[in-house]
């Protein structure tokens, strides 16, 4: 599932590309629009789409974006979905997509910027992962000066850090103006918080 997830989310990026200028129509349309949905649909001009807690997750806006994204997902995926289970895993991943966009949504109310990306979901692997194989251990490239180590960090101190430096940020970013563009840190809490809870309940029974 993890492996099908990454063909369906590299093929519809790879439609978005083909699209040339008409692609942001497409995000328009596709992506999540937070204020459609604290409106309630009241926004002439923004229709309330609620397919978009959904479609926005299949949603990128560039090659490093759906890249690293999927790298993540290649890294991590498996693992949890081998605790879970395949189908189990795929309800897993879209419901922390879910929770991940409502985080965005609460932080960024009134934003009309279309938000789109799998990382909200992806977070909620790593937050399943950072439970189930704490010890595991992490190829990491660290910056030493100029220098790039490449060094094995345990799982819970690398998606620790992770998931701190993500909530600190979000939280500075609660202060800022701009309109609710840019990185959605509070989807990666939101995304990160329900794969850790999600996994208590979806997890298989352990076998000797």
């Amino acid at each position: 599932m993890s492996v099908s997830l990454i063909v369906i989310n590299v093929a519809v990026f790879i439609y978005e590309f083909s699209l040339g200028h008409r692609v942001q129509g497409f995000i328009a349309q596709n992506g999540l629009i937070p204020a459609s949905i604290t409106s309630g649909g009241d926004l002439a001009d923004i229709p309330f789409r609620p397919q978009a807690l959904i479609t926005s997750l299949f949603l990128h806006g560039g090659w490093f974006h759906v890249g690293g994204n999927m790298l993540y997902l290649w890294i991590f995926g498996d693992n949890v979905e081998d605790r879970l289970g395949r189908f189990r895993f795929l309800f897993f991943y879209l419901m922390c997509g879910v929770a991940a966009s409502f985080a965005h949504i609460l932080a960024n109310p009134a934003s009309t910027v279309p938000t789109i990306g799998a990382s909200g979901a992806i977070a909620g692997v790593l937050g399943a992962y950072f439970l189930l194989y704490p010890r595991s251990r992490v190829l990491t490239l660290v910056p030493l000066g100029f220098y790039l180590q490449v060094i094995q960090l345990p799982a819970f101190l690398f998606l620790g850090f992770w998931f701190l430096m993500q909530f600190i940020v979000g939280a500075v970013s609660l202060g800022a103006s701009g309109g609710g563009g840019g990185v959605a840190w509070w989807a990666h809490v939101g995304g990160f918080v329900a794969g850790a809870g999600l996994q208590f309940v979806l997890r298989k029974r352990e076998r000797e």
